[in-house]
């Protein structure tokens, strides 16, 4: 692999990674412990910064891809970019919609058990941090 693809597609990858590990695994779950925020109000919050982090991270993915195909990338790092951009798309069209439609619920005012989809998405952001610990270094040593 060409060294400035894998720069790029690595600083890339080190900067999407910090975006998910800074919004999924602090913010998310501290902005229910702030004073004030009813679940409500952070299923608000939460979706606008979901939509915003989601938005941003198709962006990296697309980078990364980019920067992998452009290179000529060993089959390791492929398919690490392969497994990090397919864990997004997962996330993007399967569970946050139903996520989406559950808070809609939420929202209106329903009362509405724990969901099971949510631990879906947490299962997949932790798959989805650890491909991308594991490409950035991969991308790092080429």
């Amino acid at each position: 692999m060409n060294v400035t693809s894998a720069a790029a597609a690595s600083a890339v990858t080190f900067v999407w990674l910090g975006m998910v590990l800074a919004i999924s695994f602090l913010e998310a779950p501290l902005k229910f412990r702030a004073p004030g925020v009813t679940i409500p109000l952070g299923l608000g919050i939460g979706r606008l910064v979901f939509r915003a982090l989601n938005a941003v991270e198709t962006v990296w993915a697309v980078v990364v891809v980019a920067a992998v195909a452009a290179g000529g990338a060993p089959a390791a790092v492929m398919a690490l970019t392969a497994s990090a951009a397919a864990l997004l798309l997962v996330q993007l069209a399967v569970v946050r919609p139903r996520l989406n439609r559950r808070s809609d619920r939420v929202l209106a005012g329903e009362e509405l058990p724990r969901s099971r989809s949510h631990l879906w998405y947490v299962a997949l952001e932790v798959l989805k941090a650890g491909t991308l610990v594991a490409l950035g270094v991969r991308l790092l040593a080429v």
